[in-house]
C-alpha cells in the first residue's frame, strides 16, 4: 500500500521537484500539492494523507501554522509531518518542531533522505539523524525561557541510556547495536520515555534531553 504524501511549498518549481521525486518511488503517492499553508490545511482535512511535506516560509500561513493546526497539541488525529526548508540555521525550524513536526529537512536533502523521511513519518517514527536537525535542537534547546518539564515518573537507568543515542539522531537498529539489545526493546523504551515526558514522538524526547543537558556537544 502506498503512502498518500501532500507537498506544500509556495515555488512552483520546488514543488513540481519534490512530487516528482516523490512520486518516483514505488509505494510513495503524492496526492496533493499546495502553495501556501491555508491551501495545505484545507488539502489535509480533504484528502486525508498519511505525510505531509511542508516548506516553512510560505505566504498566507506559514508551515509552522499549518503545523500547529494539524499535528499540534490537542489536535486529536496529527498528520505526520516533515519540515523542509532551504536554511539550515532558519530560526523557524526549532518553532516547527514544537508545533508537531516530526522531522526537518533541507531542500538540498536528496531523494534517499527525503524518502526516508517520509517512510519514518508514515511509520510513526521521526527522522532527525541529519546532523543539522540535532544541531538545531541543541543551539535552540538552551534558549527557552521556561524550565523543561519533569517526567511523571523518574527514568530507569536503561531509559537514559537510550535516551542519548536517540537525542543523537541514532535510529532504532543503531541504537540496539550499540547498546546490545533488540530493536523492540529500543522501542518498548521509547514508549516509556515518551510516556513519563508526555512526549508525542522521539523528536520531543530528543529537544527534552537537549534542553536537560543529557547530550554532550561536541
Amino acid at each position: 500500500m502506498s503512502i498518500r504524501v501532500l507537498v506544500a511549498d509556495d515555488q512552483h518549481i520546488v514543488r513540481t521537484g519534490l512530487t516528482m521525486l516523490l512520486d518516483a518511488q514505488p509505494d510513495i503517492d503524492v496526492v496533493g500539492a499546495a502553495a501556501d499553508g491555508r491551501e495545505a490545511v484545507r488539502m489535509a482535512l480533504r484528502l486525508r494523507p498519511d505525510v505531509g511535506l511542508f516548506d516553512i516560509r510560505m505566504p498566507l500561513m506559514d508551515g509552522i501554522e499549518a503545523t500547529r493546526r494539524l499535528a499540534g497539541p490537542g489536535v486529536p488525529d496529527p498528520l505526520p509531518i516533515v519540515v523542509i526548508t532551504t536554511f539550515d540555521l532558519d530560526e523557524y525550524v526549532h518553532g516547527a518542531l514544537r508545533a508537531g513536526a516530526r522531522g526537518f529537512l533541507l531542500k538540498d536533502a536528496g531523494p534517499a533522505l527525503l524518502t526516508q523521511a517520509v517512510h519514518a513519518a508514515a511509520a510513526g517514527d521521526a527522522l532527525i539523524a541529519p546532523s543539522v536537525t540535532v544541531r538545531l535542537l541543541a543551539a535552540f534547546a538552551h534558549a527557552q525561557p521556561s524550565p523543561p518539564r519533569q517526567p511523571t515518573e523518574p527514568l530507569t537507568a536503561r531509559e537514559e541510556e537510550v535516551l542519548v543515542p536517540v537525542a543523537r539522531g541514532r535510529t532504532n537498529n543503531e541504537i540496539a547495536d550499540e547498546l546490545f539489545i533488540t530493536p523492540s526493546t529500543v522501542k518498548a523504551h521509547l514508549a516509556g520515555l515518551m510516556r513519563k515526558l508526555g512526549a508525542r514522538n522521539r523528536v520531543e524526547v530528543a529537544m527534552w534531553a537537549h534542553e536537560t543537558g543529557r547530550v554532550r556537544h561536541r
